[in-house]
């Protein structure tokens, strides 16, 4: 008989991703929706449209279903009043259905002072909103293991690839590229962690095939790619160039996030607020330590940088100008 998996949030770009992920891992799968499942579905998902609060619903129709993975993300100016909830529920149909449950863990929780290297046991110390609604989910995982939820968090740096868009990758620094334009939000010479979603879900899939293995409650840090943005920039328009998502010949322009005027205009705009507090992400040098996951799953998928920056501006730009 097939593993199982509920995946909450199907619809989105890391939910399409992990539904991809599973199927080709050989799992039975249920998505979660909100609305329609997208016309492009995979054929085989049995889709759910049923809300996030109504466990008992949910847990019902995806009776059977060993694992649940939690792929929602509110808006970034909803995340302090739905994030934490958002879980909550999730957390309440994982139990009724005596599943693993498996969470996107991120960064945030570390804060400004965090150390280069961040593994399992460094301390949490977050200096923005979001970074204390994160500590404050991880903390309701903890107690829902301890009460005897199987409980798994992977946690991976700023998403890029996959489907759809939505990050800071899509949405700031390659938005302009086929203008001849990319706009890096830090200073370039920084590290930086960034997970290839395809990657990250094929992560998933994996840890959920090994879950005999895991403690009830446990922390898996996904290393993706750390680099720092010279490397970045360097990648993207190799990149660019081969996909034919730059023309040829045309210059390639770098520029800086203006953070004064975000700053000002968080004032009135509410996304624009959000992103400026998480500047320090930027400038303060940071990457996952993967050894624990390495120890669980032996190699890490990790397609090669310029492999997987070529794939996600092949997406990105179908309409490409060669």
């Amino acid at each position: 008989m097939a593993n199982s998996v509920l995946i909450l949030g199907a619809n989105g770009r890391l939910g399409q991703s992990l539904v991809r992920a599973f199927l080709d891992a050989g799992w039975s799968v249920h998505g979660q929706v909100r609305r329609d499942a997208p016309g492009s579905a995979n054929a085989g998902v049995k889709w759910l449209r049923i809300g996030l609060d109504e466990p008992a619903r949910l847990a019902e129709a995806a009776r059977g279903a060993d694992v649940v993975v939690h792929a929602v993300n509110p808006p970034y100016p909803a995340w302090h009043t739905q994030a934490l909830p958002l879980a909550q529920s999730a957390i309440a149909t994982a139990r009724a259905l005596n599943a693993l449950f498996m969470f996107p863990g991120n960064v945030y929780n570390f804060g400004a002072g965090m150390p280069e290297r961040l593994t399992e046991s460094t301390a949490q110390e977050p200096t923005s909103r979001k970074g204390r609604v994160r500590v404050r989910i991880e903390e309701a995982l903890r107690e829902a293991a301890r009460a005897g939820l199987r409980t798994a968090i992977v946690r991976a740096g700023d998403f890029y690839g996959g489907p759809g868009r939505g990050a800071w990758f899509d949405l700031i620094i390659v938005k302009s590229l086929q203008q001849g334009k990319v706009v890096y939000p830090g200073r370039t010479g920084v590290i930086h962690a960034w997970a290839y979603l395809p990657d990250l879900a094929r992560a998933f899939a994996m840890v959920a095939a090994q879950r005999a293995a895991l403690a009830v409650y446990e922390v898996l840090h996904f290393p993706g790619h750390a680099v720092d943005g010279e490397a970045l920039l360097r990648g993207i328009e190799r990149a660019a160039r081969r996909s034919g998502v730059l023309g040829a010949g045309v210059p390639l322009r770098r520029a800086g996030l203006p953070w004064g005027l975000l700053r000002a205009g968080g004032l009135v705009v509410p996304m624009w607020r959000e992103l400026a507090e998480m500047r320090y992400l930027w400038d303060v040098p940071h990457r996952l330590s993967g050894d624990r996951l390495a120890s669980l799953l032996g190699p890490i998928p990790a397609t090669p940088l310029d492999q997987a920056l070529e794939e996600t501006l092949t997406n990105l730009f179908p309409e490409r100008k060669a």
